[in-house]
């Protein structure tokens, strides 16, 4: 089964998709409306290495419609989302949210 998920930060970046999913991650633009970014600064020394950021994006949501993250949606497998919830630190939490294209995904918020 196919799920998506919706990437603002370094889960585009190809390193990390090859590390996290052991390939490299086809994806459409997309907008999630209501949020912000703010920086994240990584405690954990295993995500600072394969990212190779200290500071990390992390989505916050605002209720205004002026407020607005651009990123990729992708088509992933339950099995890959297990993997990116152990990347993803413990200041994110996902959930399903509607984007500006009407596509529903998986995001990482603060």
């Amino acid at each position: 089964m196919e799920i998506r998920l919706f990437s603002y930060g370094t889960l585009q970046l190809s390193t990390v998709q090859l590390e996290t999913f052991g390939r490299a991650l086809i994806g459409t633009k997309d907008t999630l409306i209501g949020y912000r970014l703010e920086d994240l600064e990584i405690q954990d020394e295993s995500v600072k290495n394969l990212s190779d950021k200290a500071i990390h994006p992390i989505a916050v949501h605002t209720g205004n419609a002026g407020d607005q993250v651009q990123g990729m949606i992708y088509d992933i497998s339950e099995a890959e989302l297990a993997h990116v919830d152990r990347y993803e630190v413990s200041d994110y939490r996902r959930i399903l949210e509607t984007f500006h294209s009407g596509i529903q995904a998986w995001v990482y918020v603060k």
